[in-house]
């Protein structure tokens, strides 16, 4: 027996990163305010800690743009799998040349992930597990990660490069 709505739980969950970080900040500016010396510096570093894990929950959030779509993404050491009801596959992020978006997929979008050998790996953008992607992509050399998300949120109407291997020789 739950006494918070599926729904209401749902939205908080969604949040989960920057309401930790909001409660981080609120306990270190409360030190750093009520307290002196050692326990105010303290404070102040737990509040700046908190206000970075804020500004990585609000992306992270953004990146979540549904679930319970098809499929289960796993990875496991710089490798991605999706295991989907028609089709899967697995995409070496060291083989890794392309990452687009594909707006215009049904029933939700998808990432396309290509590798230099031409693999290419679909996964929808709800698939479960589909955060997980945020991290890999954060990881790719030259990623502009705001750009992904304004992409990811706008949804355009046609396929998006998000990042490509030039950009990685690029820096």
């Amino acid at each position: 027996m739950s006494f918070i709505r599926p729904e209401i739980w749902n939205k908080f969950w969604r949040w989960r990163e920057a309401l930790f970080g909001l409660f981080m900040s609120g306990c270190g500016m409360f030190w750093a305010v009520g307290q002196q010396g050692v326990l105010a510096a303290i404070g102040t570093s737990i509040a700046i800690v908190g206000a970075l894990i804020i500004f990585a929950g609000i992306q992270r959030t953004r990146f979540r743009v549904g679930a319970g779509g098809p499929g289960v993404v796993q990875v496991h050491e710089r490798l991605v799998t999706y295991y989907g009801p028609l089709e899967g596959g697995s995409v070496s992020m060291d083989a890794l040349h392309s990452v687009e978006l594909e707006p215009q997929a049904k029933p939700a979008a998808e990432w396309v992930l290509k590798e230099v050998d031409g693999t290419t790996l679909h996964i929808p953008t709800n698939a479960a597990n589909a955060e997980a992607l945020f991290d890999v992509f954060a990881a790719l050399e030259g990623i502009k990660t705001e750009n992904m998300l304004a992409k990811l949120n706008s949804n355009p109407g046609e396929r998006v490069t998000i990042w490509n291997q030039a950009q990685r020789r690029l820096h």
